[in-house]
């Protein structure tokens, strides 16, 4: 299954026609492929009619160029809009939702949007589901550095009290699953209601190897109610 986005590459910003059909030209050829499975546009673009963009999708699927269309970075009430509109219109319709969510990162998707994809049947796939790095548990109280240009940025968002309460309660129950605190943080964003699967990136295949456990880990209720609770 091979996903990408278009919309928020320097010099290939929007959600326009000529953008969109610009876009899929270039990730085509840089892929090697004929057809995307799953086309994201990246960000909502509210200086483009959605019927324009949503157009453009379907003439994609038409096409054979992509199967299908999703949102990433949409307000609940455009969302609404789009698959509204694409109902209507029988133009391409959103399938999932990409939205930035985590642990340390909830009020966002949780409510509104979450309502949304849950009442449509849309897929929500996460982005930084390990917020940013700062799930994987290297981050510790003490500020021992960290290698990454993110680091400063990380520690600013979520190196207190809360984070590190939240990265306690991981570290436990990993050491009690004998896993990896990033595996434990993942397996809780796939068991929330509407997550079909997070994404999470590897700088390494060692970082890579603690991510996979996460696809068969199966938290307790009591686990996951700790995580949502101190997390809350």
């Amino acid at each position: 299954m091979i996903a990408t986005k278009v919309g928020m590459s320097p010099g290939l910003s929007g959600l326009s026609r000529a953008t969109i059909r610009r876009g899929i030209e270039g990730s085509l050829e840089r892929l090697k492929i004929e057809c995307i499975d799953l086309y994201y546009a990246h960000r909502d673009d509210s200086s483009t009619p959605l019927q324009e963009t949503l157009g453009a999708f379907g003439e994609l699927i038409d096409e054979g160029r992509i199967r299908y269309a999703a949102a990433s970075n949409y307000s609940a009430a455009r969302l609404t809009e789009a698959l509204r509109i694409g109902e209507r219109d029988a133009t391409a319709s959103y399938v999932a939702l990409q939205p930035h969510y985590n642990l340390m990162e909830r009020a966002g998707y949780e409510g509104e949007l979450a309502a949304v994809c849950e009442q449509r049947g849309l897929a929500c796939v996460p982005y930084f589901g390990l917020a940013r790095g700062f799930l994987t548990g290297k981050y510790r109280r003490d500020g021992e550095r960290v290698e990454s240009p993110r680091a400063a940025g990380v520690r600013e968002s979520y190196g207190g009290e809360r984070g590190f309460a939240v990265l306690d309660a991981l570290q436990e129950i990993a050491a009690a699953r004998q896993t990896a605190v990033a595996a434990v943080a993942l397996a809780w964003l796939a068991a929330q209601p509407t997550v079909l699967a997070p994404i999470a990136s590897a700088r390494s295949p060692a970082r890579l190897a603690e991510l996979v456990p996460s696809v068969q880990l199966e938290l307790s209720a009591a686990e996951l109610a700790r995580l949502s609770d101190v997390s809350g």
